[in-house]
């Protein structure tokens, strides 16, 4: 693959990028694609591996070889429909997907590995430049009826899927516009909403139906962003439709049971991302949830965290703070242990080096404040011994804190939505379904199936595009009894 010695004479080239001085001062995207001449070098890269472990760390088995290849060779068509050929959104993945491919790069057992992730963005930003990416209508409708409840990654992958072999999707949405947690839950500097905006052009010329500010089931809670404007009931997709698809996202967010919970100016990070989002895309928002000249203090590590900090620093926070339950990971993972395996090391985003105090071990104790809003977190220091989490003694500490933000990850889908369906849910409250054998991706519920985070939980827009396109196959079979559609 590529170029048999390039390995040896080509080092990593990373995308450029703003510096964060000058990208705090919008929200639009500042890391530009590799040129025509870097993309070939470091398509160059890709050795003749014998076995390509980045096709199975890949959740969507991405057919990397092949494409570095051809990048290398300059044939770029042909390299975006062997991308497309295994994943239908690589405009999302090239931007936010973290690149479990790349951890499994058999160069990088000792060297940079091949910049994976920045070849994609190359190829899909190449063939919307020059008109490639063109709607893929069927040839034949079947006649079949499919509603998918959900339109982020898994969602829209099964519906593009679904309705490029005949069938008729209809997608409903609760929020007003489409996209799910793409949408709403990833910050316009990390990818902007055009994207998702042409596929749905794309897909709307290839058949598929969408139907936004509509609730399928009971009401949502209160922290659950929903701008519904129509409930429909699952009774009701169920007469009109053959297969129904649920395709939510993880929206439960893990709550934080502390002293002072209760106080003004304490968020979780779902009240507080999908805001600028709406005015990013030109929405009049009354009582925006602001940082601005606040002390911010983020807890949880996680990417959701690291948005809360680009936002905040896009605000004009006056501080910003972050931090961990868990311990420091190292800075550099053991490669001979963990590969081709996601190693655990200390991850610094984009929206980190824009400004940001992070710490690690630290546990919240109480918040504290006067008239019923924050003003400060006390915290200590926390170490585990023999399997438990302790406090160190004599470790408790406070910040200030005008502004408080709980990104500490989802711990399941919407109840409601699985509850209105009769889905049975595992022990971690998701949808119910194997993905393996007869009757995959099948809930107990007839012609109802769940995929993405609604059926294995938070998880990664990569996987929910694998889902999404597997729950279709599975579909297709269950209808039509046989299917052509890839897993």
């Amino acid at each position: 693959m590529g170029k048999v010695t390039g390995f040896m004479e080509y080092s990593l080239l990373k995308e450029g990028s703003e510096a964060p001085q000058v990208r705090v001062k919008h929200y639009k995207e500042f890391i530009a694609h590799l040129t025509d001449g870097d993309a070939k070098i470091q398509g160059a890269r890709c050795m003749d591996c014998g076995i390509p472990f980045c096709n199975n760390g890949c959740p969507v088995n991405n057919i990397i070889p092949d494409w570095n290849d051809m990048v290398y060779r300059g044939t770029y068509r042909e390299a975006l429909e062997t991308l497309h050929s295994t994943n239908n959104f690589p405009e999302f993945t090239g931007r936010i997907c973290p690149a479990p491919c790349e951890a499994a790069c058999t160069l990088g057992i000792n060297d940079d590995p091949v910049g994976i992730k920045s070849i994609e963005h190359f190829i899909i930003d190449k063939g919307w430049e020059n008109g490639w990416v063109v709607p893929q209508p069927a040839a034949v409708n079947t006649g079949k009826k499919i509603a998918v409840v959900g339109s982020g990654p898994a969602g829209l992958a099964a519906a593009q899927q679904l309705a490029r072999v005949g069938h008729d999707v209809t997608v409903f949405e609760k929020n007003d516009r489409i996209g799910g947690l793409l949408r709403y839950g990833i910050p316009d500097f990390k990818m902007e909403k055009s994207h998702i905006d042409r596929r749905i052009e794309q897909m709307a010329a290839e058949g598929v139906s969408f139907r936004t500010g509509v609730l399928v089931g009971k009401d949502f809670p209160a922290n659950v962003i929903n701008w519904s404007k129509e409930t429909v009931s699952p009774e009701q997709l169920q007469q009109e439709f053959d297969a129904i698809i649920i395709a939510g996202g993880a929206e439960q967010p893990r709550d934080l049971p502390v002293p002072g919970r209760e106080l003004k100016g304490v968020h979780f990070a779902m009240d507080f991302l999908p805001q600028q989002n709406k005015v990013d895309a030109g929405d009049k928002l009354k009582g925006q949830l602001m940082a601005t000249d606040k002390h911010v203090v983020v807890i949880g590590g996680g990417d959701t965290g690291s948005d809360c900090v680009g936002t905040s620093n896009r605000h004009g926070a006056a501080s910003v703070a972050q931090f961990e339950l868990m311990p420091q990971p190292p800075e550099t993972e053991n490669k001979p242990m963990v590969w081709p395996y996601w190693p655990t090391k200390l991850r610094t985003s984009s929206s980190h080096k824009e400004g940001c105090n992070r710490d690690w071990a630290v546990a919240t104790k109480r918040l504290e404040g006067k008239g019923g809003k924050v003003e400060k977190l006390i915290a200590a220091r926390v170490e585990w011994k023999d399997g438990k989490m302790q406090e160190v003694p004599n470790s408790e500490f406070e910040m200030k804190a005008d502004l408080v933000l709980l990104a500490m990850g989802f711990v399941s889908p919407v109840a409601q939505v699985l509850e209105a369906f009769g889905v049975d849910k595992d022990a971690r409250g998701n949808a119910k379904a194997t993905t393996d054998g007869e009757g995959c991706y099948k809930t107990n519920v007839d012609k109802v199936f769940a995929a993405g985070d609604m059926r294995r939980g938070q998880s990664l827009v990569v996987w929910a595009i694998r889902e999404g396109r597997q729950c279709a196959r599975a579909v297709d079979e269950f209808l039509m009894g046989e299917s052509l559609l890839p897993r």
